[in-house]
């Protein structure tokens, strides 16, 4: 297991919790709440060792669109980048009113 953590600019706050996918095989699950620091804090735990370097161009590329203050966990089982960003997408969607 291989634990990565990443931190982003912000400008607003997400307005409640999320919760979304399952940790299984190929797949994932993002926990995402608003975040106490004016920052957002990514947590990723995965089971592959040795993707850093994906895992920050998936999540750059999210943050790019994504703006609010959050603490999200990932919990990764091998998902590819491709769900990686539509587990977040969700996540951001579930977080609003």
């Amino acid at each position: 297991m291989e634990q990565l953590t990443f931190c982003y600019a912000a400008e607003s706050l997400p307005l409640r919790r999320a919760h979304v996918g399952v940790v299984a095989s190929g797949d994932l699950e993002v926990l995402l709440e608003p975040s106490t620091t004016q920052q957002s804090q990514v947590l990723v735990t995965t089971s592959v060792e040795g993707f850093g370097p994906v895992w920050k161009n998936v999540l750059d590329r999210f943050f790019r669109g994504f703006t609010a203050a959050a603490a999200i966990e990932i919990n990764d089982f091998g998902a590819s980048p491709g769900l990686v960003m539509l587990r977040l997408e969700q996540a951001a969607e579930a977080s609003r009113p």
